[in-house]
């Protein structure tokens, strides 16, 4: 057919068709070609592979600046874009190529990085042995907030994967990438597994370092190294910005936040209750996600070394002194402790969620650890610390640096602005920090303040002395009762096995 190219498939229809006897005619248009273009495939005059057009239908609108303008800048610069190529040309030669030639411009450009470009990086998909390696990473779940009890949850999900099953690992971290988020989720990881791979391997650690002086640094070095010669794995680490020699748990990530992602929508809510409540969800997530891979599960799982009969160091050890205020300053965070302690030295097992304090060897208070974003310092205050001294001076309340963070939650946040305002300044001081040592004293903090707030709402007069009356005897009154029963003193006489005689 004229104005259209002959296929190897029609060239087939045409020959089998002149074997069977029929004429050049009738076998060309059984094939839709021409009888011409018959006579010429008999002659050898014509060949599909000819019907390839080789030729320009019109001039092309770079031939005077492609070789002597564009290749020596792309020779120099690959990464220049056919947009960026264009403009130049724009400015070079006034209207002489307008924005019509990109196309053009962009075919040739990715011919030419075909042809003459620079090498691409060859991605070398890699042989995993079971029991050889094991991964560490940090992540976190975009486009989703979890929230504790309404509150959004500011977190990073710790990951650890094997490389040969797939068997994952998740943890919350509450404080980002640090070696002691590390060194937690990795040994909570390997002894939930019940073994240890030969090799551990995570990226370049950048974000534990930072802000670090060189001498805390190379600590952090030393103790992660000791932490894997432990476990008797090898410690390796892929090149800072290299993210694919990582691979084996990068893409992995997506597949398992996908997987939560679904868990959400079935759950129907990203809210919890506490943080405890999270992680046990997402241990049943990774567990689900570990039961589709059980039969290469079992497999990785024979190969792993055995574990240490004890546990790794897995915390940061700091020592902090207690201040007149009975407080200490820890990572840019001041805590209360109880006044008893004041001029004394606390050692601290800093954990990413904790703070374990121990005077000596003896255990003295566990805190909850609080994170700073940047530079900025926080504070983590229990009124129940300072309480008693602090009811023996109540007005040191009223101008107190920490006097908002002694108010425990917005509900005495609410009675202090209701006293504060109604009642004179040294009655309300008096009135706030007795409530406080009251509720310290009788443990009825939530019960105290609903019905201080009780009072408020009817407009009634709020007195001291009628409330403590009214808890004076909280704490007694909930001691069990205890009925003991005399035993039968009879019973006494099985033990004797033989008559006594008295002489």
């Amino acid at each position: 057919m004229p104005g259209k190219l002959i296929t190897i498939k029609q060239v087939e229809i045409y020959m089998i068709a002149r074997k069977t006897s029929c004429t050049q005619l009738l076998a060309a248009a059984k094939a839709g070609i021409s009888e011409r273009s018959g006579r010429e495939l008999e002659n050898g005059g014509r060949k599909p592979g000819d019907m390839v057009r080789r030729w320009q239908t019109r001039d092309d609108p770079l031939f005077d600046v492609w070789e002597d303008d564009l290749v020596p800048l792309l020779s120099k610069t690959p990464a220049l874009t056919p947009i960026t190529l264009l403009e130049l040309l724009q400015q070079r030669y006034p209207e002489q190529y307008p924005d019509s030639v990109l196309r053009t411009l962009q075919r040739r450009v990715k011919k030419w990085k075909v042809l003459f470009g620079p090498e691409k990086e060859v991605m070398f998909r890699q042989e995993h042995e079971a029991g050889r390696l094991g991964l560490s990473d940090f992540t976190t779940l975009k486009n989703i907030t979890v929230t504790i009890n309404g509150e959004p949850l500011k977190h990073l999900l710790y990951h650890f994967r094997l490389a040969y099953s797939g068997w994952s690992y998740l943890k919350v971290s509450l404080g980002g990438e640090s070696y002691t988020a590390l060194a937690e989720g990795l040994q909570e990881a390997l002894w939930r597994l019940g073994g240890s791979p030969r090799e551990h391997r995570t990226d370049s650690l950048s974000a534990a370092f930072k802000n670090l002086s060189e001498d805390a640094a190379q600590d952090i070095t030393l103790r992660y190294e000791n932490f894997c010669l432990h476990y008797k794995m090898q410690a390796s680490r892929n090149n800072p910005g290299v993210s694919h020699e990582n691979g084996s748990i990068e893409s992995p990530h997506g597949h398992l936040k996908r997987r939560i992602l679904q868990a959400f929508l079935l759950r129907g809510s990203y809210d919890f209750t506490s943080i405890e409540e999270y992680q046990n969800w997402l241990d049943g997530v990774a567990s689900q996600h570990n039961r589709r891979n059980a039969k290469a599960v079992n497999i990785d799982k024979e190969a792993l070394q055995l574990l240490p009969s004890y546990k790794a160091v897995d915390y940061t050890e700091l020592s902090a002194s207690v201040t007149s205020s009975s407080t200490i300053d820890v990572r840019r965070v001041t805590y209360t402790v109880p006044s008893r302690l004041q001029g004394e030295t606390l050692k601290i097992h800093l954990y990413q969620d904790r703070l374990i304090c121990y005077l000596g060897s003896i255990h003295i208070i566990t805190l909850k650890r609080i994170h700073t974003i940047g530079t900025k310092r926080g504070r983590h205050v229990d009124y129940r610390h300072v309480i008693k001294s602090l009811v023996r001076k109540p007005q040191a309340f009223r101008y107190s640096r920490i006097r908002n963070d002694l108010l425990p939650n917005q509900a005495y946040k609410q009675i202090w602005e209701h006293v504060d305002k109604n009642m004179p300044s040294r009655s309300s001081c008096k009135f706030i920090v007795g409530l406080l040592h009251l509720a310290a004293e009788k443990d009825c903090e939530e019960a105290l303040a609903n019905e201080v707030l009780a009072i408020i709402a009817a407009e009634k007069p709020l007195i001291l002395s009628q409330l403590q009356t009214k808890y004076q005897y909280l704490k007694e009154s909930a001691l069990p009762s205890i009925d003991v029963s005399q035993h039968i003193l009879a019973s006494y006489n099985n033990l004797i096995t033989q008559e006594v005689i008295y002489a």
